[in-house]
């Protein structure tokens, strides 16, 4: 049998040690949807975490598809670039507790995008630089109450997303053949904007004399109904306007775009005593981000096409309580991809290790790290709901590490 208070010690290791599986998952997840605040056993919690994540996609063998305007190859662009751009996913949450109530309320960075492979790249006519920030505030709450053996928890909450970004890419190169010196740098861009609400709903069974929780969760979809901004184009002549329309210009658009729905189930048991497994499935409705279109006056200006599937990530590990002030986890995540044969989000597996200090009960330190592959593939043409993606280049990339870094501190009273 594992003591109660073993088990806790344990788990709170355990909750930083995964932390950095949903930084590293497929679509645009960061740092994901996090409530293990919630089951903290003091009265009051206050735990703040900084993840640092250093992904290095290469990419290979570029080849510009879209020769309309010339080969960017042609032209001297290089066939070979870095995509990625290191991160940071914060989250703060602060937890509060009364006979058998508890109430969280945490901000975090649940989605995001870097991709920065600049613009001397063959493939620059699809991506110059990509970025994507989120800030989600949210409250979870639950009620426990004795069920058999342990107890059980009604768990409950809502949340408040705001999302932004902006997209470059070359529209015309400026070494192009006859028009090139009214391109200017050629570069446009796509500036957006938006916010919606969501909900989250669940059940846990805890029996804490056996370190046993199992936890099942539902985070809705979040509709971001009016997504706004602007198109970019002044870096072109308005002399080009017959054949890009809005060149020279600054084009005010209009969309809607949703956030996918997700379900998690995460189970932790003692096995031994001052020793603790624990693992999670969590299943991603990505495929809901297929094609989105903006549009201005009724008319499409321009699309953010992604074609993602559904991803799953799978957690498996085990915790070790060495003494009353340290402990010690690892733990091996597998994140199915999202990319369908357009992109560059492939297959992960990554391993994390990490070691929690509490120099006394109110005060707990936590340092983890992860090492992982991000599994090798190709990007090209293909189809969105039938309309053509992805073929302004192709390209293929290998196996590419990932790094990540994690901090944290909790205050308990």
């Amino acid at each position: 049998m594992v003591s109660k208070i073993i088990s806790r010690g344990v788990f709170a290791l355990v909750a930083g040690c995964t932390l950095q599986s949903p930084a590293l998952a497929g679509g645009i997840e960061r740092g994901g949807y996090n409530i293990d605040l919630l089951f903290d056993p003091s009265p009051i919690v206050i735990e703040s975490t900084a993840t640092f994540v250093m992904p290095q996609r290469k990419l290979k063998n570029v080849t510009d598809t879209n020769v309309t305007d010339g080969s960017l190859n042609a032209l001297g662009y290089s066939n070979s670039v870095e995509e990625t751009e290191d991160y940071w996913s914060p989250r703060i949450g602060a937890k509060a507790g009364f006979e058998g109530f508890d109430c969280l309320v945490d901000y975090s960075q649940p989605y995001g995008a870097h991709t920065n492979p600049g613009s001397r790249w063959a493939g620059a006519n699809q991506n110059i630089e990509t970025k994507i920030n989120s800030d989600n505030y949210a409250l979870t709450c639950s009620y426990k109450f004795d069920a058999g053996p342990g107890d059980l928890r009604v768990i409950g909450g809502g949340s408040y997303l705001q999302m932004d970004g902006f997209k470059e890419r070359l529209v015309l190169a400026p070494g192009t053949p006859l028009v090139g010196p009214l391109a200017g740098t050629g570069v446009g861009r796509l500036d957006l904007e938006g916010d919606g609400w969501g909900w989250r709903a669940g059940l846990a069974y805890e029996i804490p004399e056996y370190a046993f929780r199992a936890s099942l969760m539902y985070y809705s979809q979040v509709k971001l109904k009016e997504v706004t901004g602007e198109v970019d184009l002044t870096a072109l002549s308005p002399a080009l306007g017959v054949g890009i329309p809005g060149a020279g210009t600054v084009i005010p658009v209009e969309g809607s775009a949703t956030m996918p729905e997700a379900i998690e189930l995460k189970l932790q048991s003692g096995i031994a005593p001052d020793w603790l497994a624990f693992g999670s499935v969590k299943w991603t409705n990505w495929s809901v981000l297929q094609r989105i279109p903006f549009y201005n006056s009724g008319r499409e200006v321009t699309a953010l096409e992604l074609g993602y599937r559904d991803g799953w990530t799978v957690t498996g590990g085990v915790g070790h309580k060495f003494n009353e002030q340290w402990s010690g986890a690892v733990s091996l995540t597998w994140d199915r991809g999202t990319s369908q044969g357009f992109g560059s989000l492939t297959d992960t597996w990554t391993v994390g290790a990490g070691v929690s200090y509490s120099p006394n009960k109110n005060v707990e330190l936590r340092l983890a790290g992860v090492l992982g592959i991000l599994t090798s593939g190709s990007s090209g043409a293909v189809a969105i709901n039938g309309i053509p993606a992805g073929d302004e280049a192709s390209y293929r990339f290998g196996n590419d590490l990932v790094a990540a870094l994690s901090t944290s501190l909790k205050v308990k009273f």
